[in-house]
């Protein structure tokens, strides 16, 4: 809903930047000076509007509406000005509440698979990447790292419902010719699957398990679904300050060149007129 009202203020900024006259601060002065020859020749100077006491030369107006919407508008004198800033005031608003709420989520889920998925297996669990938390999303258990308890000699997770047991068999599948028949240990294609394992497989310090706590790791899930949500509603926040910025700077620009076009230009314009037959 929140995208489809900012694109309809963006359509109607647009239909009002293509329907607007130029507001009295921006209409052309003639400038002093020698006249320029031939038939239907003109010379005329576009001065801003002005802002603080000081005059905005009119043709900065696009630069100044790419730094900041509405105030190339407000340069060239327009009302509209107020709408683009309006727009860029509250989207960039939006988007900082959306951060918040993801790092809201991010902690309470952080908080969650702490305390219970990973408690039974270490009293100061480190962080994971996202990575790691997603896959605690989808696996019941992470498995152990190595059946044998030795990481110098690793033999690893056999049980495929986990998520080490699961790498395990990814990795069989991707270096062994057959993945149900194991290849001697010292062959290249079991130590090649051993590396991608060891790679891939969750360390002790990081295992954990919801056994006993399907109801937690179903809030976990909806946890993990808030902060997805709270991700993209701020990457969508952030699309509609860049539509409003070049918007701005593309309605600004060609106020311009349509003012120029008729006379006003902050530099000196030439023109001629041919009469047809």
């Amino acid at each position: 809903m929140r995208l489809l009202a900012a694109i309809g203020l963006l359509c109607a900024l647009a239909g009002g930047a293509a329907g607007q006259r130029m507001a009295p601060p921006f209409r052309p002065a003639a400038v002093p000076g020698p006249a320029p020859t031939g038939p239907g020749a003109e010379r005329v100077e576009v001065p801003g509007a002005p802002i603080l006491g000081m005059r905005i030369p009119a043709w900065s107006a696009p630069i100044a509406s790419a730094i900041l919407p509405g105030a190339g508008q407000a340069v060239l004198g327009q009302q509209r000005s107020v709408a683009y800033l309006a727009l860029e005031a509250f989207v960039w608003l939006q988007y900082f509440k959306d951060q918040r709420d993801w790092r809201q989520q991010r902690a309470a889920y952080r908080d969650l698979a702490a305390t219970v998925a990973r408690s039974p297996f270490t009293a100061n669990p480190p962080l994971g990447d996202w990575a790691y938390y997603e896959s605690m999303e989808h696996y019941l258990e992470s498995g152990v790292y190595s059946v044998s308890g030795s990481a110098a000699d690793v033999q690893p997770e056999t049980n495929e419902g986990t998520y080490n047991g699961a790498m395990w068999l990814l990795a069989r599948t991707n270096y062994w010719p057959n993945p149900a028949v194991a290849p001697p240990v010292s062959s290249p294609e079991y130590q090649s699957a051993l590396r991608f394992y060891e790679s891939r497989a969750v360390r002790p310090e990081y295992r954990w398990s919801w056994r006993n706590a399907q109801l937690e790791q179903d809030l976990y899930r909806r946890t993990i679904n808030k902060a997805n949500d709270a991700v993209r509603r701020a990457t969508s926040d952030l699309g509609i300050v860049l539509a409003n910025h070049v918007l701005s700077m593309v309605d600004a620009f060609s106020t311009w060149r349509l003012a120029a076009s008729r006379g006003p230009g902050s530099d000196y314009r030439v023109g001629w007129t041919v009469p047809l037959p």
